[in-house]
């Protein structure tokens, strides 16, 4: 089977994990090999070290680029539910896939900050507006929304098993699922 990246970008507590967890339960139930690259999870394995400066976050997109796109590469769907918040560190991983030959597909998870600061799945809505943490993307720090993603979900307006077939749909579009 086919490999590929489908990155999940988006803002904190937009859905991007749920999301992808939907999905990889879909397509490992139709026979596909999958991982899904957890943001958290690679900060804590991968990128451990690197902070939230500009600089850091795009060695982490980076970082994770390269891993989705070797495992990709070798038949496996890598969903990677990152938030990935500067345009340029996405395109970087955008063009790695293109070189190597791999698809890659870009999905822009577009909750309002409204609502993901009402989920706050991890409390950073809360602790920023304590002013216990400062930084966070799409609030005192950037989120560079795709202008062009492959599939834009608003995943306030509908639900996860509903966003996960948007999404399948794309995938079975391009031969990809």
């Amino acid at each position: 089977m086919t490999g590929a990246t489908i990155w999940l970008t988006g803002l904190p507590s937009a859905g991007k994990t749920t999301l992808a967890r939907e999905l990889a339960a879909k397509l490992r139930g139709e026979g596909h090999r999958v991982e899904v690259l957890d943001g958290d999870e690679i900060r804590e394995f991968l990128s451990a070290g690197l902070g939230f400066t500009r600089e850091d976050r795009h060695t982490n997109v980076q970082r994770i680029g390269f891993v989705a796109e070797l495992l990709a590469s070798n038949g496996v769907k890598a969903l990677v539910p990152v938030i990935a918040p500067y345009a340029d560190s996405r395109e970087a991983v955008r063009k790695r896939h293109q070189t190597e030959g791999t698809a890659y597909l870009e999905v822009h998870v577009a909750t309002p900050v409204e609502v993901c600061s009402e989920r706050d799945v991890k409390g950073l809505y809360a602790k920023q507006a304590a002013g216990e943490i400062s930084g966070l993307t799409g609030v005192d720090d950037p989120y560079e929304a795709p202008d062009s993603p492959d599939l834009r979900i608003e995943s306030h307006t509908q639900t996860v098993q509903e966003s996960a077939a948007a999404l399948h749909a794309l995938l079975t579009e391009r031969g990809l699922a």
